[in-house]
């Protein structure tokens, strides 16, 4: 036992050995110190023969122009052993110095070792690989395939068509490969993805379409459709993406999942029409209550975003028409939540709402179920401008689950509380916290919120002009627009030239783009353009304005100009990512 521990003992020492003297070797060609990692690599290879050293002394001599002395060293191993990849590092080392037929041979010579053995096939290509070779890594997973049809090299093929450049080549071997193994479905979109634009006229975009269409005509197993519905959305063609979906669900009628996805997905795009289309669909052919109370929802939040008020107190009629069919219990907590909304917020009736959410809260339901209630409880009495309970509730929150995404919320919502109170420093002291958040949204907006305060609030020191500002802001979380864009008025002529005015520039700005009074909007924009182009609204003021003239005006121009200021001249903008990928859109680059 004692000579076994001992033994153990001194292959545990030299294999750590070995491995700081690789270490050391490796930084000293990282460093460009080739004489020396040259000499660790040699001693790695007296006492470990392998060909990994081998290469490493093959790399570390080209760096030093030592050629002659590999082509000695490859032909002493050659001789030794037929080994087909040391043939390709011989040519490789003929082809450093512009001995290129030479090179050939040796790269044709170990490509007929393939028809020897296909075995080789990976090693042989994977080492043309290593020296960019790439026409011949093809030629050698071409003919490993060729000889060993049951050996499948569709993944490294396409890898290397999409190195090359070679798109229509890359997606039929991804699409090749993904028939023999469906399971990389969700992988290959990934890889798509690099490839495909939103513009459905780009050429890869045909490609892929054209390649996929083949295959649901000759083939028509559901993978195709996936991919095909999946390439739609990236183009934003929901319809047709409903088309598929629709032949998925008919080939297997198991689930609405992927359906409401779309839906879903719809929904935040603001295509209400095949958005309301989709939660239809899912009625329709829907047993599963939960799915069916989903679609209800959403489709009475899209009726509500699209309605008048006149059309509200039918909206109501139909919220209380589910509640008396499918009750008031867990499974309808959201719709629960949704219609305490609708009454406080559009029917502006926020006592009954605060009624009714109060009663949800008796229900038997988690605590995470019961802090969505309290969020939506919150809001509500916020509307009411019951600062105090509000807080009492989103401190529940805070207490009951800290630190999730829900009590973080929780927390900023008792900033943005306190801030309409006009308790500025107390909402201060917890925006500092939020700064650092797991979420990045509320990180967003914690900072937005209190650089607003910070900059305001020394300014005056009774802050008539912030408590203004938050007033207004208030009026705005009411939908109170019309009143919030009276008041903005009022701080726009009695503190001309304050810090103050840019933000009430632009609230007033989104609150006209939100009564599609879009001349007032623009107005808005570009005297925060011309007035605050040192502020930190900047680049609120370009994004927004390209987005007013991109989405709804029209003029594509005057948006690509408006991106391309955030892309030169504000790369650290929230906004940078999403601006370069509308500006590469509007230009008509290929990809995204």
């Amino acid at each position: 036992m004692k000579r076994i521990l001992i033994t153990f003992a001194l292959i545990l020492c030299s294999t750590l050995m070995l491995a700081q003297s690789e270490q050391l070797a490796s930084d000293y060609f990282k460093r460009g110190e080739f004489e020396k990692a040259l000499i660790e690599y040699q001693k790695l290879y007296t006492e470990k023969p392998s060909t990994t050293y081998l290469y490493k002394i093959v790399e570390t001599l080209q760096q030093l122009e030592r050629y002659t002395e590999v082509q000695n060293l490859l032909l002493q191993r050659l001789e030794k052993s037929t080994f087909p990849t040391l043939m390709v590092e011989l040519g490789y080392n003929y082809q450093l110095q512009d001995s290129i037929e030479i090179a050939k041979k040796y790269y044709n010579d170990a490509l007929l070792k393939i028809d020897e053995k296909p075995i080789y096939t990976s090693s042989i290509a994977r080492q043309f690989e290593n020296h960019s070779l790439l026409d011949y890594a093809i030629s050698a997973y071409k003919k490993g395939a060729e000889l060993n049809p049951k050996q499948n090299y569709n993944i490294q093929l396409a890898r290397i068509y999409g190195e090359q450049g070679n798109v229509e080549q890359m997606f039929s071997n991804y699409i090749d490969y993904i028939e023999t193994n469906p399971s990389f479905l969700n992988n290959s979109k990934r890889a798509f993805s690099d490839f495909v634009s939103e513009n459905s006229e780009n050429e890869n975009n045909i490609f892929l379409k054209r390649l996929l269409l083949k295959k649901l005509q000759t083939n028509p197993d559901v993978y195709w459709y996936e991919l095909l519905s999946w390439l739609f959305v990236q183009e934003k063609e929901y319809n047709k993406s409903f088309t598929q979906e629709k032949a998925l669900y008919r080939r297997n009628p198991e689930s609405l999942d992927r359906i409401i996805e779309l839906a879903l997905t719809t929904l935040d795009e603001k295509q209400y029409s095949i958005a309301t289309e989709i939660f239809n669909f899912v009625l329709e052919n829907s047993q599963d209550i939960s799915s069916l109370l989903r679609a209800h929802q959403f489709l009475l939040e899209i009726e509500t975003i699209n309605a008048t008020k006149k059309d509200f107190n039918a909206i109501n009629d139909k919220y209380l028409a589910l509640f008396n069919q499918y009750g008031r219990y867990e499974q309808t907590l959201s719709l629960q939540i949704a219609y305490g909304d609708f009454l406080a917020f559009h029917l502006h009736k926020p006592e009954d709402a605060s009624k009714f959410l109060k009663e949800t809260l008796n229900l038997n339901v988690s605590d995470f179920q019961k802090a969505t209630v309290k969020l939506k409880l919150g809001d509500v009495l916020v509307y009411q401008e019951k600062f105090n309970e509000a807080l009492i509730y989103y401190s529940q929150i805070q207490a009951n689950l800290k630190n999730s995404t829900i009590s973080q919320d929780a927390r900023f919502k008792v900033a943005k509380t306190s801030y309409y109170k006009g308790d500025f420093d107390w909402a201060e002291s917890q925006l500092k916290i939020l700064k650092s958040s797991t979420s990045q949204l509320i990180a967003n907006d914690a900072l937005d919120l209190k650089l607003l305060i910070s900059d305001n609030k020394y300014e005056d020191s009774l802050h008539v002009a912030l408590k203004l500002y938050a007033k207004a802001d208030l009026m705005a979380f009411q939908n109170k627009t019309d009143q919030a864009i009276t008041l903005l008025d009022k701080i726009l002529t009695e503190h001309e030239g304050e810090n103050i005015e840019g933000q009430a520039l632009l609230m007033q700005a989104q609150l006209f783009e939100k009564k599609k009074q879009y001349e007032k909007a623009t107005v808005n924009y570009q005297k925060i353009i011309t007035d605050f182009s040192d502020s930190i609204l900047i680049d609120d003021a370009y994004y927004f304005l390209a987005e007013l003239y991109n989405n709804i005006l029209g003029e594509p121009e005057e948006a690509k100009a408006l991106y391309e200021k955030i892309i030169f001249n504000h790369q650290d903008s929230i906004y940078f990512v999403e601006a370069r990928k509308n500006f590469r859109m509007l230009r008509g680059d290929t990809i995204n």
